[in-house]
């Protein structure tokens, strides 16, 4: 996993295909607990596969920066990835972007 800090109050985070996946959302869980500040980008371009205890760390990541009227956007989603979303009717639910220019260019727009 990868973690930048790319502005004051934006991360971005570079996902480990699994096993590493849970302990980088935990990462991130703990990093978010900690700041009031802070959007976040998640780009998927290494993830193949997602476990269903995954997707519910997403929603508690999502619910944590929810509260605090901050961001989260995925990113480099693969269609069998974006599939699962789909299924799961959590395409609804998160945020998307083609590529995590397109993620960081929507939180400069939006401000």
């Amino acid at each position: 996993m990868g973690i930048q800090q790319w502005s004051e109050d934006t991360i971005l985070v570079e996902l480990a295909p699994e096993p590493e996946i849970a302990e980088d959302l935990e990462t991130i869980m703990g990093i978010v607990s900690e700041r009031d500040e802070c959007n976040v980008v998640i780009d998927f371009g290494c993830i193949e596969t997602i476990t269903s205890s995954n997707l519910s760390r997403l929603l508690q990541l999502r619910k944590l920066l929810g509260d605090c009227r901050n961001r989260l956007i995925f990113c480099s989603v693969t269609p069998t990835i974006k599939g699962v979303f789909a299924v799961t009717g959590l395409d609804g639910v998160f945020e998307f972007a083609d590529d995590k220019f397109l993620a960081l260019a929507t939180l400069d727009m939006v401000g």
